[in-house]
């Protein structure tokens, strides 16, 4: 899952970076609200963590455009403006949640775990397709009931699958999800990744559509 990071303390900026990446994602950091302009008009991010005091351009100046442009990628404010009226700006300007610094790692983690399940329609915290069983929150997987250990990117990789299950998932988007601007990524890379999950869940659970992408096959009940 690609996530933007808009942030201009250097320090913060920094330990956000690191930490989401534990969680799975992929980030890309920005420290200027023009640049994280340039960035969404030219780019595809699943979330955005959002400050509000940016230089160049307020955070709130970048979200009243993305939402002016109808885009629907779903924004956390991470701000220290505290007061009742910022965050009902923050809100009603079209951010679907708010934090204040100082925080915890911890419910930051949750509060985008909760996010990507409303973008996705998936309530449930763990997500169940067939023998699939993967929880975000714990970073776990299981198959047939049994545990299946998954790297960071094929987590990812899957939970995104997962997201569109029965629907094909265009090659390029799976990249996007997988890697930052900061990436190396080689030609094959996603075909890897693809082959250890079939490996370790089978071939039938995760289906080539040549030429376009791969795709998670719907249940029969």
């Amino acid at each position: 899952m690609r996530l933007l990071l808009v942030e201009d303390d250097p320090l913060l900026g920094e330990g956000l970076q690191a930490s989401l990446q534990l969680e799975g994602y992929a980030v890309d950091w920005l420290q200027d609200g023009e640049a994280a302009w340039a960035a969404l008009r030219s780019d595809t991010f699943d979330m955005i963590v959002l400050d509000l005091g940016l230089p160049r351009l307020s955070g709130l100046e970048v979200l009243k455009r993305l939402r002016t442009h109808n885009a629907e990628v779903p924004v956390l404010i991470l701000t220290a403006r505290d007061a009742p009226r910022d965050r009902v700006e923050g809100l009603d300007s079209g951010a679907d949640d708010y934090l204040i610094k100082p925080f915890d790692l911890d419910e930051l983690a949750a509060r985008l775990r909760a996010l990507a399940r409303r973008r996705s329609g998936h309530r449930r915290p763990v997500m169940r397709h067939g023998p699939i069983e993967l929880d975000p929150s714990r970073h776990e997987v299981r198959f047939q009931g049994q545990p299946v250990v998954l790297p960071r990117r094929e987590f990812s990789l899957l939970r995104l699958l997962l997201e569109h299950a029965g629907e094909v998932v265009p090659r390029h988007r799976l990249q996007e999800a997988l890697y930052g601007w900061q990436d190396d990524v080689e030609s094959n890379t996603l075909e890897v990744y693809i082959h250890h999950l079939r490996r370790k869940l089978g071939r039938e659970w995760i289906v080539t559509v040549r030429g376009v992408g791969y795709r998670i096959p719907e249940v029969v009940e």
